[in-house]
Order: C-alpha cells, then structure tokens, then sequence
C-alpha cells in the first residue's frame, strides 16, 4: 500500500471514529440488569448516583473551550513552570505602570491569578484591579458580582469602562521578545568575532551551523529582490528572519522560557511591518513614487488609479502583519482543539486519537516555524526592491 493511500486510510478511520457518539463509549446503567427487589432496595444509592453524573455531566457541559484555548494562546504576567493556580510553581513577572501620580510598580503575584476583576491591589495611596488581562484603576466598591471594575455591554460584547493606567508590566510576550533579543545579540557577536579570528579558514561549530542560513537569505531571498543594493537591506533581513524564526520556534516549546506566542501577537506583527514600510516609504526613490503618484496610464484612468495605487502602499504592510499573525495563531488554536477533542467527546477513548494528530501537527509547526520567518523576509524584500528599483 503506497504512503497516500496509508495516509487516507488513517484519516478515515479517524473520522468514523469521531462520528460515533459518545453513548457508544457509554456504559450500561447497572440498574437495569438488577432484580426488584435489589433496584428498590438501592433506590437512595441510585438516585444519589444519578445526581452525582447529572451534576458531573453540567459541569462537563460547562466547559468553555473558547475561553480556554484563548487563555493558552493569550499574554500573561507570569510564567507556569507546573502545577496550576496556587498549588503551582509559577515565576510572576513586574508590574510597571505610569498612573496619576506617578511611577507604580509591584509584582504580579499580588493579583493572586484573579483576572475578573475582584483582587484588589492598594500600592502608593492607589487602587488597581485586574479583568481580562488587562489592569485597570479599581472602583471604591464591588459590584453585585464582587467586581471591582463596571462593566457595560458595547456592540453586543461586554467592556470594562474603568480608567487604565499606562501599562509597561513585562508580561510573557516582553520576556520572551526581550530573551529572543539577547540570544540574538550573544549568537552574533560570539559568530562575527569566529569570521575575525578564523578569517580565510572552514567555518566552525556555531558558526559553521548558521552560514548556511545567512548565505540562504542572502542567494535566495535578498539578491533575487534587490539586485545590487541587497547588501545595504541585509543586516535589516537578516534580523527580522532570526528575531521570527526564534520567537516562533520559543513558541512552539511548552515549558520555560517558551510558550509565550510573541508572533501570534496582532501588535508585535504590526510593528515589524511598520518596520517595513518605513524603510519601502523612506527610501523609495522617485521612480517608485512616479509610478504611485502618476501612473503611466492614459489620463482619464489617473483619477481611478493614483487612489488605488495609494491604498496599496498601506495594504502591502497590513498584509504582512496579517498574515504572520494569523498562521502563527491558527497553528497554536489547531493543536489546542485537536487536544481539546477529549473534553468535547467528553470520553477517553479518543484520548490517542486527540494526542497523536496534537502531536503531529505540532511537529508541522516546527516547519511552519521557519516558512513563516521565511514569507515574511521575502516579502520584505521583495517590497523594499519594488520601492528602490530603477528606472529601465
């Protein structure tokens, strides 16, 4: 049997086993098979039983596996090295905030792992309160719910209306940008004086492991795009493509110092396209603003394309920032479900099933990791040479 037909066969058996509903899993009610006078004789048993599974299944029932996944993929102000809640091992991280009257600053375990708004932290004569991650000037008195943050309901979803204190806490996305940072300043500066000390000579151990990368961008993202003048967006390239590569690879490890999702972060994104169009609105010479702002076509199609040429000199960073966003995010929300498959089948039998293909898209996102640092580069640099080519 060829490897595809393998393959269809495993996702097909896969896929009637997920269609068999849970009763099949379920087992037979004991009582039936009891006698008369056994089943009335154990009728309190019975009845405490059966309101025992009733309030396990409502509770099962009230699994919210949005607010889960979300809660896995979101940012943090601390770290989980294991266990869960106050019975864990957690590593919190500073609060930093620029209030009315000044500099704040406190640690994160102070809040308590609240995150509805009812832990109240007093620090320097002010109050602050904490909902949906987010850090907000606390209320003098709890609402019925215990909150100490109102509430109203906006376009059909409910938002905190509380004043909010300029937050620079480091959370888990600045941690680990901050650690991507410093391990790619100690990688380089430690291969760039190897190039010095072994200048002439075979390339060696660390070295010798990143030259391929740095000649893959180089032969095929930035001289395919930029022609001559590559050398000059290189150290620009070449950060951008390590910086994803590493935050998207740190994401991908569950324990400490990974699973922060820095590049599945919508803001993270949109700077380093912000980065982008910067360097294509900067350096754009004025053949690449010729063609934007008068477009060699007949007179009367001007008015309708000068409009459109200007709306896609922002769309080319939206599509960036979007795209790295979205893929990255999409990968974590799939492993995410695809464990979650257990608690929505609410059986253990399609535990195996749930782990292996969690695991195996994990192992794509290995892959994934790199093509996304990949994309984003080449496209980089296939803006910045549409902005920076000359006239021919």
């Amino acid at each position: 049997m060829s490897k595809v037909k393998k393959v269809i066969v495993v996702f097909a058996l896969l896929t009637a086993f997920l269609s068999i509903k849970n009763d099949t899993f379920a087992q037979v009610d004991s009582v039936a098979s009891l006698p008369v006078d056994s089943a009335v004789a154990n009728t309190s048993e019975v009845g405490s039983a059966v309101a025992q599974n009733e309030a396990h299944g409502e509770k099962e029932k009230g699994f919210d596996i949005t607010t889960f996944i979300f809660h896995h993929i979101s940012d943090s102000h601390y770290f989980t090295l294991f266990g869960h809640g106050e019975h864990g091992f957690h590593l919190h991280l500073p609060i930093i905030l620029w209030t009315n009257n000044g500099l704040v600053t406190f640690n994160s375990s102070a809040f308590k792992f609240n995150d509805d708004g009812t832990q109240v932290v007093e620090k320097d004569g002010q109050r602050f309160a904490i909902a949906h991650n987010k850090i907000y000037y606390a209320n003098t008195t709890a609402n019925e719910h215990g909150s100490f943050v109102s509430h109203e309901i906006v376009g059909g979803e409910e938002k905190v209306t509380n004043a909010r204190p300029i937050d620079f806490s480091i959370t888990k996305n600045v941690f680990s940008m901050l650690l991507s940072v410093v391990l790619l300043v100690i990688v380089f500066t430690v291969v760039a004086s190897s190039y010095k000390k072994r200048e002439g000579k075979a390339p060696k151990g660390l070295q010798s492991f990143l030259e391929p990368i740095i000649i893959f961008v180089r032969d095929d993202i930035a001289r395919p795009n930029l022609g001559h003048k590559y050398a000059a967006f290189m150290p620009y390239l070449l950060s951008v493509f390590f910086f994803i590569w590493l935050n998207n690879m740190l994401g991908l490890v569950p324990f400490f110092p990974g699973g922060a999702n820095v590049t599945g972060n919508i803001a993270l994104t949109i700077v380093l396209a912000a980065c982008t169009f910067l360097i294509i609105t900067f350096k754009g010479n004025k053949n690449y603003w010729g063609h934007i702002l008068n477009p060699p076509v007949p007179w009367w199609l001007k008015p309708l394309m000068i409009p459109v040429e200007i709306f896609g000199v922002f769309t080319k960073p939206i599509a960036l920032a979007i795209r790295l966003f979205a893929n990255i995010t999409a990968g974590h929300i799939l492993v995410m479900s695809l464990l979650c498959l257990i608690f929505i089948f609410n059986s253990l039998w399609i535990a195996p099933a749930s782990i292996f293909f969690a695991v195996f898209i994990g192992l794509i996102e290995f892959l994934v990791a790199f093509i996304q640092a990949f994309i984003f580069t080449i496209l980089s640099a296939l803006f910045i040479g549409m902005a920076v080519e000359e006239h021919h």
